[in-house]
């Protein structure tokens, strides 16, 4: 039970943060989308770059494998976006995950605006995908403020040092990453599903 209600006691405790983090990640993900619907070329130039680095080639390759490509799908969101872009900075340098994963939710919507009529119907089940990669992603963002915080006012939490505010800082971060944590294997397992068994019925009944 402490394993389910922990993370869920620290959220409460600073809601309004954390609807305030949410605000802002999804908020750059749409400008993201926005700006691709703007500037066609951005979608363009992030579809050419997926397909020279291979990443095209990898995702058909494992498409016929669910399990196996929501591993991999799983994986990319861990390592390559959560811990480079949140995790590991706000270990270094206090709040750096907020203004870095902006960006990043940025560009993720820009490269992700559906710019092909099977695309457009593969956002309808990818729409879901998003809400709930970007949650575990606001969730980490989140985790990170509060260590940040705790490590320049460690009176916010209650420890007299720095040195043990960034420790029980880095505790809540903990407990918030194993929420996440679990919203991401949701959502690769959603994605792979959907993605494998959901676009083409939709397309064959959509276009």
């Amino acid at each position: 039970m402490r394993f389910y209600r922990k993370p869920f006691q620290i959220i409460r405790a600073d809601l309004r943060v954390f609807l305030i983090i949410n605000a802002i990640v999804f908020g750059f993900f749409i400008l993201g989308l926005v700006a691709a619907m703007v500037f066609p070329e951005l979608g363009a130039q992030k579809a050419a770059s997926l397909e020279a680095d291979g990443t095209n080639g990898m995702v058909r390759s494992l498409f016929e494998n669910p399990w196996l490509f929501a591993l991999v799908i799983l994986a990319v969101n861990l390592f390559s976006a959560a811990a480079a872009w949140i995790v590991l900075p706000s270990l270094i340098v206090p709040f750096a995950a907020i203004p870095l994963f902006a960006y990043k939710a940025f560009t993720l919507g820009s490269g992700l605006f559906p710019t092909t009529e099977m695309a457009a119907v593969g956002w309808i089940p990818h729409s879901l995908t998003a809400l709930i990669e970007f949650h575990a992603y606001s969730i980490l963002v989140f985790g990170a403020y509060l260590l940040g915080r705790s490590w320049l006012r460690p009176a916010t939490i209650g420890a007299p040092t720095r040195r043990q505010g960034y420790l029980r800082g880095l505790g809540q971060f903990g407990w918030l990453g194993l929420l996440a944590l679990g919203w991401f294997i949701v959502g690769a397992i959603w994605e792979a599903y959907s993605l494998r068994y959901l676009v083409h019925p939709l397309s064959e009944l959509l276009l």
